[in-house]
């Protein structure tokens, strides 16, 4: 094995290969951690030589850089869509957006391994904020529009940045439990959980 980059073989496109490897840095992550993620181990997963991860990536740094940012660009596309299918009401909005967060597109163990790995490690945090520092501001934004619009029509007694930080730390608390404890419970329960929450804050638009 040599660490001299080659090219990629001509039957496969320059965007595939790099697809295949960001799968496979993202399956790396889930399964043995951010710290212990090398070109080497990403390379075994996809099944291909050392050489072609250093053609497309160069460095381990650019890598995870660039597996978060496809990420990130897959979750904001993901949310975008289920936003585009609710129409205006306030309470349609909210809940295909608790719906998109547990959805197999999304909601899958390496996904949200890797999500935790990201969040987790100090050394992420500069390139993180780079690739997701404006879809986290985007997001708050919506969610805190969506509460606010849901107070505004039922009168309720919350701060609608309190209610939708609840909502946020609550999916993500969801997500955490999937794949820290020992016996997750499943997806459809921690999307239940959600929902619970949201019917607590504003009962009168999600009753039942």
């Amino acid at each position: 094995m040599t660490d001299t980059p080659e090219p990629p073989p001509r039957t496969q496109s320059r965007e595939t290969r790099r697809a295949q490897l960001i799968e496979a840095t993202i399956a790396t992550i889930a399964a043995r951690g951010y710290a212990r993620t090398t070109l080497t181990e990403v390379a075994k997963a996809a099944g291909l030589s050392h050489g072609l991860v250093l053609f497309h990536f160069q460095t381990k740094e650019r890598l995870l850089a660039e597996t978060l940012a496809f990420m990130a660009e897959e979750y904001r596309q993901h949310r975008a869509a289920a936003l585009a299918g609710a129409g205006p009401a306030p309470a349609a909005r909210l809940a295909a957006l608790i719906e998109a967060d547990f959805q197999p597109a999304i909601n899958t163990q390496s996904r949200l391994a890797a999500w935790c790995a990201f969040w987790g490690e100090a050394q992420s945090r500069p390139f993180y904020q780079e690739a997701c520092g404006a879809l986290d501001a985007e997001y708050t934004a919506e969610l805190e529009a969506i509460c606010a619009a849901l107070v505004a029509e039922g009168g309720y007694p919350i701060p609608p940045a309190h209610a939708a930080r609840i909502l946020r730390l609550v999916i993500e608390g969801t997500w955490l439990d999937a794949v820290t404890l020992a016996e997750p419970y499943p997806v459809a329960e921690a999307r239940q959980t959600v929902e619970t929450t949201a019917r607590l804050l504003f009962p009168r638009h999600f009753a039942g």
